[in-house]
């Protein structure tokens, strides 16, 4: 029995696929609680933009080095550390008597998320077909939007009807578990299962050296592009959802910590329908590069609504921006099918590592610059300060844009990634 024939391997798919849901609902939770924090711990904005910051910090500088070590011994043990260091931190987070605590615990679920992608990416491609991978990535991220999804409304009325700290708590306790959980369906009963198929019979792979395939990737203008397309969509999504989306319904419309959490909801509506969509437009153009600069585009454009209305557009307006910034964050998926497209495979892991290290450091610096924008007009109203505020997506989705318009691509090699993709 092989790996990629048996049915075991739908047991790892849902159990790596429960897990990412778990770990990505904890990104933008800490979101729901910014101004309780504020309150509990007598601290600023720009510490709550720290806070937000170190998390993606540590995964936007781990990226690189986790494609490579994993690419060396597998992904399985980096998937089940990252997991159990995510749940720690978490319940580390839910218990902090003190500022200093929860910065820590922030940098441990950095951690452990920096751990998750790439190995996910990895796993799946050891367990399914080349014709059944790409199809289930697309999955992978959907469960990810549902993760974003439970962060909202449902997290934030379980927040309002026991506090902050228990939800944490007990959503720590439950990705410890999963760890465990994937060291026994990874490992334990994977390797009962085909000790033949992963015995004796393999076979050593020659690693070229880090220093020079990192050198070419660093020179690749196409490396760039896709680093900067993800700078510009995914980051600037996760900074904001992640951390200032919450407050800004509160502080400008005045809503309730519920009522902000469903601003979040349209953009993760917007997520979910953004891969699938734009991977069809982009089978039908046979392109890439066209449907993925429009969504650029628009995004920007969306973004820079928020200031022709002042920063308070009308209530509905409102709705469908949060909406189309979260098509943005769902149309990313383009840059790992232009990594896909344009490199060759052995070489994906790492770009794909560096793509994704764009978005992440896109996502460290828009919460620390807004907290400090916050602070700094902190004795205005409420509207001065987030009309400055969002300049800063603005800025960063220009940089975005300017990445989509950099890709190159071959008119039959991206109709048939295209056509994979979709």
């Amino acid at each position: 029995m092989e790996k990629q024939t048996s049915k075991y391997r739908w047991v790892v798919f849902s159990a790596v696929l429960f897990t990412y849901f778990l770990i990505v609902s904890q990104r933008t939770a800490p979101g729901l609680i910014t101004d309780q924090l504020m309150k509990d711990f007598n601290i600023t904005a720009s510490t709550i933009g720290l806070l937000a910051s170190i998390q993606f910090l540590a995964y936007a500088g781990l990226q690189i080095p986790i494609g490579i070590l994993s690419d060396r011994y597998g992904p399985n043990f980096f998937l089940i550390i990252g997991t159990i260091l995510n749940g720690v931190g978490t319940v580390i987070y839910s218990l902090a008597p003190h500022e200093f605590v929860l910065i820590l615990a922030r940098l441990l679920v950095g951690i452990g998320d920096a751990a998750i992608w790439v190995n996910l990416v990895l796993i799946l491609s050891q367990w399914f077909r080349a014709q059944e991978f790409v199809r289930l990535l697309g999955f992978a991220a959907m469960s990810g939007s549902f993760g974003f999804l439970v962060a909202t409304v449902p997290f934030a009325s379980w927040i309002s009807l026991s506090g902050w700290r228990a939800p944490f708590f007990i959503t720590g306790m439950i990705l410890c578990l999963s760890g465990f959980m994937l060291y026994f369906i990874l490992e334990k009963k994977s390797n009962q299962l085909f000790k033949k198929a992963g015995g004796k019979g393999k076979t050593k792979k020659n690693h070229e050296k880090v220093l020079p395939l990192l050198r070419r990737v660093f020179s690749s203008r196409q490396a760039w592009a896709a680093f900067f397309c993800h700078f510009g969509l995914m980051g600037t999504y996760v900074g904001f959802i992640g951390s200032w989306a919450v407050p800004y319904g509160m502080h400008v419309y005045e809503m309730s910590r519920s009522a902000a959490s469903q601003l979040v909801m349209f953009g993760l509506f917007g997520a979910l329908a953004g891969a699938p969509l734009t991977s069809w437009i982009s089978s039908r153009l046979g392109s890439i590069k066209r449907p993925y600069v429009l969504a650029h585009a628009i995004v920007f454009l969306s973004w820079s609504v928020f200031l022709l209305f002042d920063a308070k557009p009308p209530f509905f307006i409102l709705l469908v921006l949060f909406f189309i910034i979260g098509y943005g964050n769902g149309a990313s998926s383009l840059t790992f099918a232009v990594v896909r497209q344009s490199f060759p495979v052995q070489e994906v892991g790492i770009v794909s590592g560096f793509a994704n290290t764009g978005g992440f450091i896109s996502a460290v610096l828009l919460p620390f610059f807004f907290g400090r924008v916050i602070d700094h007009f902190q004795l205005a109203s409420s509207n001065i300060a987030y009309y400055y505020g969002l300049l800063i997506p603005v800025v960063f989705s220009v940089i975005g844009l300017a990445g989509g318009l950099l890709i190159q691509e071959k008119q039959k090699e991206t109709k048939q990634a295209a056509q994979a993709t979709a």
